[in-house]
């Protein structure tokens, strides 16, 4: 391993302990302000901040043309899907719940690819028999209930799926910071509109959450993204596929050390599972048959 790659690991590492904690930021800021408010103020300073690395850029011959705001529309509105999701059902299920559930999109991926006639390797079908199996055991209670939260966090994956499948997609037309800036405002946006329809706004709230929203504003949208464009030039996909699918492990953490939230024997044993079929999906395909990762979006 070379030391540019050694650079790259230690930069993903970083990137998924904010992604990880993320999560208990996003559970802090519904203290003061609503779950729409909150992702709405976050994804909009992470699209402010963006913007001086679109200056520094310069001009682009594919820079800010109809396309990109057409696909930049329809990428930020699958955004705001999945993150609203995610917001509303951390309301109803725990921190670790919520990032385990929501990693589940690197074992969705390759199964909506079916649909769009993609090849499976077998050792995906593996990878999502033990996410699901582990998803049973973290989230499936005594009396075959359900927690609403987590159902939230699972329909929210889909979300986080179909992201990054057209991502894979559309990306290749567009310089990847402007299209990020635009898929951020347009979901920044959206929220607004419906924190303006669906949740009373008090500045003095507003005022009690801004800790949480420059967390989740400039580390994790802002800082995040741009470390993740930049380590990843030097990464090594294997690498790159074990070090983000830890950031589901560092929510878990980081809720233990700020708010005290702890799992049961069960949940845990749920979570390695998951863990696990995460790693197997992305891993075998990728040293068998050289098949990259999917990549990670930021949370």
């Amino acid at each position: 391993m070379t030391r540019q790659s050694f650079r790259a690991d230690l930069l993903m590492l970083f990137i998924a302990m904010i992604w990880g904690s993320t999560f208990v930021a996003q559970r802090l800021g519904m203290d003061a302000v609503g779950p729409f408010f909150y992702s709405a103020a976050r994804f909009l300073l992470g699209a402010m901040l963006l913007l001086p690395l679109v200056y520094y850029r310069g001009k682009e011959e594919n820079g800010a043309t109809a396309s990109l705001w057409r696909d930049g529309t329809v990428l930020g509105l699958i955004i705001a899907v999945g993150i609203n999701l995610q917001q509303v059902g951390l309301q109803y299920t725990s921190i670790a719940n919520a990032g385990f559930i929501t990693s589940l999109y690197v074992v969705i991926v390759p199964v909506i690819g079916i649909f769009l006639r993609h090849s499976m390797h077998r050792a995906t079908w593996a990878g999502v028999f033990l996410a699901v199996a582990g998803m049973y055991f973290l989230s499936v209670k005594g009396n075959f209930e359900v927690a609403k939260g987590d159902w939230l966090q699972l329909t929210g994956t889909f979300a986080w799926a179909a992201h990054v499948i057209l991502l894979s997609s559309l990306s290749r037309n567009h310089d990847p910071i402007r299209l990020s800036v635009v898929q951020f405002f347009v979901c920044g946006m959206a929220c607004l509109l419906l924190s303006l329809i669906f949740e009373p706004i008090a500045s003095q709230h507003v005022v009690q959450a801004v800790p949480a929203i420059l967390y989740g504003g400039v580390l994790s949208v802002g800082l995040g993204y741009t470390l993740q464009v930049f380590a990843q030039r030097n990464a090594i996909p294997s690498h790159a596929a074990i070090i983000f699918s830890m950031e589901s492990v560092f929510g878990a953490l980081a809720a233990w050390l700020v708010l005290g939230e702890t799992l049961s024997a069960r949940a845990i044993f749920g979570c390695a599972l998951m863990l696990s079929g995460m790693l197997i999906a992305q891993l075998v395909p990728l040293y068998l048959q050289k098949t990259p990762p999917s990549e990670p979006h930021p949370h």
